[in-house]
């Protein structure tokens, strides 16, 4: 009969240490899930205003850009509607060409 107080003694004793290591592991997941979450949030929120910086970063990069574009389109305007041409000098190689051609 003692033997048997102590088998129950020793089966009540595991049935604790079981439950408590199913505590122990429901707090160790509880506590990991919120690491994670916890991780989770800082990395978007990192990568959030990282993706803000490069995209304010790319809008400046591309209006610079667009700037640059037109300027460089009002110039080459400018310069071919100043151009002025001269047709003298120009005949006259055109011609200085075909002349020495002739005598060749």
């Amino acid at each position: 009969m003692e033997s048997d107080k102590a088998l129950e003694h020793l089966l009540k004793i595991e049935a604790e240490a079981a439950a408590l290591v199913i505590d122990a592991q429901a707090e160790a997941d509880r506590r990991i899930l919120e690491s994670e979450n916890k991780n989770r949030a800082s990395y978007e929120e990192r990568f959030r205003v990282e993706a803000q910086l490069k995209e304010t970063a790319l809008k400046k990069e591309k209006d610079r850009l667009k700037k640059q574009y037109q300027k460089a389109l009002e110039d080459y305007r400018n310069e071919i509607l100043n151009f002025n041409p001269d047709t003298e000098k120009f005949s006259a190689l055109f011609n200085s060409f075909f002349s020495g051609a002739e005598n060749a």
